[in-house]
């Protein structure tokens, strides 16, 4: 079980965190559904401090908060209330 103990310098572990972090942000679906506004303000501010403290390249941050945008259009458009799925490329609702 120790396999992966000290393999990782530092700043790998900071950014393995940090983006743990956001992508479980990501999936807070209590938040999402109580506040999508407040979700998504916290995934850009996830983003833009991963961005400060130069965890993640310039394209990294631009597609986390892309992936936070199309998110939250997504949760006000009521894909949690939903039971089919919505198409990422056409953001349509399929069975």
């Amino acid at each position: 079980m120790n396999a992966f103990k000290n393999q990782l310098t530092q700043a790998q572990e900071r950014r393995l965190c940090a983006l743990d972090s956001w992508h479980r942000a990501l999936e807070n679906i209590a938040l999402r559904m109580d506040s999508p506004e407040a979700w998504h303000e916290e995934l850009l501010r996830q983003s833009d401090e991963m961005d400060r403290q130069r965890i993640v390249s310039w394209q990294e941050w631009r597609d986390l908060r892309i992936a936070a945008d199309q998110a939250f259009l997504r949760a006000v458009a009521g894909e949690d209330y939903h039971s089919g799925h919505i198409d990422e490329q056409t953001s349509e609702i399929r069975d």
